[in-house]
C-alpha cells in the first residue's frame, strides 16, 4: 500500500461502521481506499475540553463537546498473528511483568486499589487554550514513561502547547512527548518526577476471552480516577477514527461495555489480574456527524488498542524516537458484489509490484483469512510489523493463486 490515497477514506463499505474524531491531529495517510457509502453508527475517540463554568451541566453537554468531522470506516478482521520475522506469526508483548492480583481474584475494588496510582490525567494546552485537550495515560515503566493515545496530545504537540500530567497524589508535572504514532493512536510522553510512580503491569489482549470482566480507568470529563467495569464484548474488531484520509487510526481493537467516555482517551483497560490489555481509544456514538444532535455519550460500545500493539510502538519509539507501520505498496477499495479487495493501483518498486501484484486484482484472503473489505485488508496487515511475509489470495479473471508479500515500513 503506498502513500497516495484517492477519494473515499470518508465514507467507507456500507457494512462498516464508521468513526469520528473530535479534532484533526496531522497523521500519514492510510494505504487502502473503502469504497463510498453511506455512514453507519460514528466512532467517537473520547476525548474532552471541559470548560470550568460547564461543570454544572455536564451530564447534558458532555454529549456535544468537541465532536465534528466526517466518517471513516472498519470491518471484522483475522485473528492473525505472526512472530515478526515472516515465519507466521505477529505482534508478541515485548514484556511481560508479574500480575499484583491473583489469577482468581473477582474484586473489582481490588483492581481498582492496584492500578489507579499507575494511571494519571493528562492536559494538553493548545491555541493558547490552558485547559487545552483531557485525556488520561499510565505509567510505562520506571524512567519516567507515560503512555497515553495520540490524539489526546497531538494538537499541543504540533502548536507547542504544554502537556501537563497529575498523578493520583494531585501532583502536577511537565511532560515533553517522546514520539507519537498517529496510525496506531498512541504516543509516548517523559515526565520527569514520574520515575517515583509504579509502573502499570503488563498482560495480553490476545489471552483475553469474550465474555471476561475488565475494568477502564481514566479522566472521563475531566473527572480523576474514575473506575468503571463491564466484559470483553468482541476481540480483534476492526476500527478506524479520523475525520479524513490525512488523520485516519485503523486498530485491530478490543471491544468492551465498560463505560468509556471522551476524557478516558489513553487510559488502561485492566484484567482482573490488574494487568493492562488495551489502551482505551474510541467509542460507538449514535449521533450524526457534528452538531448539538450528536449523542457522543457511553453507549456499552467502547474499543481499546490491544496491549500488544501498544507495546511494538512504544518500543519503536522508544528506540528510535519514531514508529512505524507495514505496507504492500497498492491501493485497494472494497468490491461492490463479492467479498475482497479490489487492487486500484501498484507503486513501482514497492512490495506489491515486486511480489507480481497487478491492477484489478480481487484479494479475497490474508493468510488463509478471508478478506470481506479494504478495511479489512488494511488493519490485518497493519497488526503485522515491517519485514513480514504475507499470503495475499487473489482472483485474477477466472485464476486464483497466491501471492507473498513481503512487507515494507512506513513511519507513522
Amino acid at each position: 500500500m503506498s502513500d497516495h490515497d484517492p477519494e473515499g477514506l470518508q465514507r467507507p463499505d456500507q457494512s462498516e461502521p464508521t468513526a469520528q474524531y473530535p479534532l484533526t491531529p496531522p497523521n500519514p495517510v492510510p494505504e487502502a481506499v473503502p469504497e463510498p457509502a453511506p455512514a453507519a453508527a460514528p466512532v467517537v475517540v473520547p476525548k474532552a475540553k471541559l470548560p470550568a463554568w460547564l461543570w454544572p451541566t455536564v451530564a447534558v453537554l458532555s454529549l456535544v463537546l468537541g465532536l465534528s468531522g466526517g466518517a471513516v470506516g472498519g470491518a471484522l478482521v483475522s485473528d492473525n498473528r505472526n512472530n515478526g520475522d515472516g515465519s507466521g506469526g505477529v505482534l508478541k508483548v515485548q514484556r511481560r511483568t508479574v500480575a499484583p492480583l491473583p489469577a482468581d481474584n473477582g474484586s473489582i475494588a481490588a483492581v481498582a486499589q492496584k492500578v489507579l496510582p499507575s494511571t494519571v490525567q493528562i492536559i494538553a494546552e493548545y491555541n493558547g487554550d490552558p485547559q487545552g485537550a483531557t485525556g488520561s495515560g499510565f505509567v510505562f515503566d520506571k524512567q519516567g514513561h507515560i503512555i497515553t493515545n495520540n490524539h489526546v496530545v497531538a494538537e499541543a504537540a504540533g502548536d507547542n502547547g504544554p502537556i501537563e500530567v497529575i498523578d493520583q497524589n494531585g501532583r502536577h508535572l511537565k511532560a515533553t512527548v517522546i514520539g507519537r504514532s498517529p496510525v496506531y493512536d498512541i504516543a509516548v510522553l517523559k515526565v520527569p518526577g514520574a520515575e517515583t510512580l509504579v509502573p502499570m503491569a503488563i498482560g495480553s489482549a490476545d489471552q483475553m476471552r469474550v465474555g471476561e470482566t475488565v475494568v477502564a480507568i481514566g479522566s472521563p470529563l475531566g473527572l480523576s480516577a474514575t473506575v468503571t467495569s463491564g466484559i470483553i464484548s468482541a476481540v480483534h474488531r476492526p476500527v478506524t477514527t479520523g475525520d479524513t484520509a490525512s488523520d485516519s487510526s485503523y486498530i485491530s481493537a478490543v471491544q468492551t461495555d465498560a463505560a468509556i467516555n471522551p476524557g478516558n482517551s489513553g487510559g488502561p483497560l485492566v484484567n482482573l489480574q490488574g494487568q493492562v490489555v488495551g489502551v482505551n481509544s474510541a467509542i460507538a456514538s449514535l449521533g450524526s456527524t457534528g452538531g448539538t444532535s450528536d449523542q457522543s455519550g457511553n453507549i456499552g460500545v467502547g474499543f481499546a488498542i490491544p496491549i500488544e500493539q501498544v507495546e511494538t510502538t512504544t518500543d519503536q519509539i522508544l528506540r528510535t524516537g519514531k514508529a512505524q507501520y507495514p505496507v504492500i505498496g497498492a491501493n485497494v477499495r472494497g468490491t461492490k458484489t463479492l467479498d475482497g479487495a479490489t487492487v486500484e493501483s501498484v507503486s513501482a518498486g514497492d512490495p506489491a509490484e515486486k511480489a507480481g501484484l497487478e491492477v484489478g486484482d480481487v484479494i479475497t484472503r490474508i493468510d488463509g483469512t478471508r478478506i470481506t473489505g479494504s478495511i479489512d485488508l488494511v488493519v490485518d496487515i497493519r497488526t503485522h510489523v515491517p519485514g513480514d511475509k504475507v499470503t495475499l489470495s487473489v482472483t485474477r479473471g477466472s485464476k486464483k493463486l497466491d501471492v507473498v508479500v513481503k512487507l515494507d515500513a512506513k513511519t507513522g
